[in-house]
């Protein structure tokens, strides 16, 4: 099997080819690290490629296929974000802070797919500590759009949405404080996940923001991405947070929507049409809706007045958190240090000056500013008022709708440097999909076209708490019928 074959691959297909014994998990997995050697030069969606723990893996799992004992990802070559601990594995969300730092333990998720035999081959370049829009705040390199190499893959799970459009791995892990799977999803035309709060642990996933933080998938298409929540999903008691819920297959809920939406209510929030929006992406997003109603969805427009301020809220909520996350890394137990100082207050000063990038510096001075005295009121404690507002919205709104439908980035990927010297330009990026993080809310992105210029449009599908089957089953009947059909870019 050479690398040429691994391409538009989905877990599903190669599912078949591993049970039927047409290839082996080795030579799917050899191909993952060829391809990854063809195009990785260019994209740079790894900080690390994990070679030889790949192919031991693939081993393991050609035993257990052959035991007749295998998963559904048993076998199947995946990236993970690299703010997830993957023991023995550096894991540096693309910081200098953590640039040599390897971890003890798995996370979560990670122990879960191991448990299935899935193969990991690398960890996927990001914003440093999940902090961007564009993954140009990488301490390490930028990660490139495979569609266009002169353009950003979204962020901060850049380097998972690349490395799956891409084919250098047949599925990755991202995480989603407010956006940042969905939104390098819709730009790099994969799908991409953001489970309910909750629904996935968060243990060893490196902290930005706890109260928003939700990891997920980025997949080739809607099937894979429900095998792998089926994987990753449940209640863990390392995780404070983790819901008690039973378990679930997120696969039959396909079949229900396989041909029709009929008896679904979809609403339209007319603020999601936001000043700004590029034409085409306002297009693509009218075309999509009205695919909805030919499959038989009830669709109407609908108001989420107080949304408008969740852009606001995010920017005073996630800094906070982030200030205070952060704070553990002071050089002195693990991670970057400067030393050199002549005293501990000046050694630790150097250490976080020198260790975090000026995105980093400038959202945990921007938490600082927030929660400290004099202005704790004026500014965290109301942003967390309007939360609840903005949740109780949601809540009002799905006792009305099954889902509520919009674009997912107001504009196509944008050319590498364009934004980087405007932070609230980047900002804006993600004002589609950060109010689906305060509500703690699930949403997926789905590709929906092309732009003129060949870059891909993404449309994002939101539901109420644990509405993650009614996402897949809206999700694969408009997969089925927009004609998407997991199309790549020309490498």
């Amino acid at each position: 099997m050479d690398a040429s074959t691994l391409v538009g691959l989905t877990i599903h297909e190669a599912r078949m080819l591993l049970d039927s014994r047409k290839v082996s998990a080795v030579e799917l997995t050899r191909a993952a690290l060829d391809r990854i050697g063809q195009v990785e030069d260019r994209l740079k969606a790894f900080v690390t490629v994990t070679g030889d723990l790949a192919l031991d893996q693939a081993r393991k799992a050609d035993r257990r296929i052959a035991d007749g004992r295998a998963a559904p990802l048993t076998g199947i070559p995946m990236q993970l974000k690299d703010n997830m601990t993957t023991r023995g594995v550096p894991t540096t969300c693309s910081s200098r802070m953590l640039e040599s730092f390897v971890p003890t333990y798995d996370s979560t998720v990670t122990r879960r797919l191991y448990d299935q035999s899935a193969v990991l081959v690398g960890k996927g370049n990001l914003d440093e500590f999940a902090m961007g829009s564009s993954t140009e705040n990488s301490a390490f390199f930028p990660t490139r759009n495979p569609w266009d190499l002169d353009r950003v893959p979204g962020g901060s799970s850049g380097g998972p949405a690349a490395a799956v459009v891409a084919s250098e791995c047949v599925f990755s892990l991202g995480s989603d404080t407010g956006g940042s799977i969905r939104q390098p999803a819709a730009l790099c035309g994969v799908v991409g996940l953001k489970p309910t709060y909750g629904l996935v642990s968060r243990y060893g996933l490196v902290a930005f923001a706890s109260s928003l933080d939700q990891i997920g998938p980025i997949t080739r298409d809607v099937r894979d991405c429900a095998i792998v929540l089926n994987a990753i999903a449940g209640n863990d008691p390392r995780d404070s947070t983790s819901l008690s819920v039973d378990a679930t297959d997120y696969t039959a809920a396909l079949e229900s929507g396989e041909r029709s939406l009929k008896g679904l209510r979809i609403g339209v929030p007319t603020e999601y049409f936001v000043e700004g929006m590029d034409p085409e992406v306002e297009a693509s997003t009218r075309r999509s809706i009205a695919l909805l109603e030919e499959l038989g969805a009830e669709v109407a427009e609908t108001s989420l007045p107080h949304t408008s301020f969740a852009l606001a809220v995010y920017y005073i909520l996630a800094p906070s958190e982030c200030s205070a996350n952060l704070a553990r890394y002071d050089g002195v137990k693990y991670g970057f240090s400067d030393s050199e100082a002549e005293s501990m207050w000046g050694a630790l000063e150097q250490t976080r000056g020198g260790g975090f990038g000026p995105e980093v510096k400038r959202r945990i001075m921007l938490g600082t500013y927030a929660l400290s005295s004099g202005y704790y009121d004026a500014f965290y404690l109301k942003a967390q008022k309007v939360r609840t507002i903005i949740r109780r919205e949601f809540e009002r709104a799905f006792e009305e709708f099954d889902a509520i439908v919009s674009a997912t980035s107001p504009t196509v990927a944008f050319r590498l440097g364009e934004k980087t010297a405007d932070p609230v330009q980047m900002y804006l990026s993600d004002v589609l999909t950060l109010p689906a993080n305060i509500a703690g809310l699930p949403g997926i992105s789905v590709p929906a076209g092309l732009s003129r210029d060949g870059l891909p449009i993404g449309f994002q599908i939101l539901a109420g708490a644990l509405g993650e089957e009614t996402i897949f089953r809206i999700a694969h009947a408009f997969e089925q019928a927009s004609g998407w059909n997991g199309k790549s870019p020309d490498l």
